[in-house]
C-alpha cells in the first residue's frame, strides 16, 4: 500500500466535507493523489445511508441528508471524531475486509483508554456488549462506499458528544440497541483532542498494511 496522508481538518460542515471527499477520492483515482485520512468533527447533523427506512428517521421531522454510504442513519456533532479513509484498495476488493480493518483500529484505540469491546456478527461498528448498565451499545459507527476501487465515508467514535440526538431516532436501524460513548462508558471525560492521535496512529498501521488486525 502506498503512504497514507492525513489531514486534521477541525470543525467542517458535512457537506464540506463531502465535497472534499469527492475530491480527494478523484485525484486517487485518477493517481494524481496519496491515500489520505480526513480527521475532523462536524456541526450537529443527521446523515442517511442507502437503506434508511422512513421509520427510522428523527421522530421529530429534524432535516437529514441522504448520503451514497452503506449503513443506515446515524447522528454525527460536535465531541465525535469522524474520520474518512479514501484508500485504494487491493484487488480483488474486499469491503468487508476493510470494514473489519477499521473496527479493529477503533477497538485498539478503546482498549488503550481501557474500555473493552467487540466486533457483533451481522451488525458493522464498535461495540460495547450488553450488561447490567444496558443492552450493547455502539461506540463507533462506520459506514463505506467503495468506487473504482477507492474508498469514501468511514467511521465515528463517540467521544464526548451530546447523546441526546441519538435518543431522536433508530441510531443505525437497529431498535434493540443503543448508542454510547468512551466518556459515558469510562466516566471521565475523553474529548476528542485526546483520541485523535491514538485514532491516527492506529489507522496507519491497518490502512498501510503495517499492522495485521486479530
Amino acid at each position: 500500500m502506498s503512504e497514507l496522508s492525513v489531514v486534521r481538518a477541525g470543525l467542517v460542515p458535512y457537506e464540506q466535507a463531502w465535497a472534499q471527499q469527492r475530491e480527494v477520492h478523484e485525484r486517487r483515482v485518477a493517481g494524481t493523489g496519496p491515500d489520505t485520512l480526513l480527521l475532523l468533527e462536524h456541526p450537529p447533523v443527521y446523515t442517511a445511508g442507502k437503506r434508511t427506512l422512513p421509520s427510522e428517521r428523527p421522530f421529530d421531522g429534524t432535516p437529514v441528508i441522504d448520503v451514497d454510504r452503506g449503513g443506515k442513519i446515524t447522528w454525527h456533532g460536535p465531541g465525535q471524531l469522524v474520520g474518512y479513509p479514501i484508500v485504494q484498495l487491493a484487488d480483488p476488493v474486499d469491503v468487508v475486509a476493510h470494514v473489519r480493518r477499521l473496527e479493529a483500529a477503533l477497538m485498539e484505540v478503546c482498549a488503550g483508554f481501557g474500555l473493552a469491546t467487540s466486533q457483533v456478527e451481522g451488525r458493522s461498528g464498535v461495540w460495547v456488549l450488553a450488561d447490567e448498565r444496558g443492552p450493547d451499545r455502539k461506540v463507533a459507527a462506520i459506514g463505506v462506499r467503495v468506487a473504482r476501487g477507492v474508498t469514501m465515508h468511514g467511521f465515528a467514535l463517540n467521544c464526548d458528544p451530546d447523546m441526546g440526538p441519538f435518543s431522536n431516532m433508530v441510531p443505525c436501524g437497529i431498535p434493540d440497541a443503543g448508542a454510547t460513548s468512551l466518556t459515558a462508558e469510562l466516566g471521565r471525560d475523553v474529548t476528542v483532542a485526546e483520541a485523535i492521535e491514538p485514532v491516527e496512529a492506529a489507522m496507519r498501521r491497518v490502512l498501510t498494511g503495517t499492522a495485521v488486525p486479530a
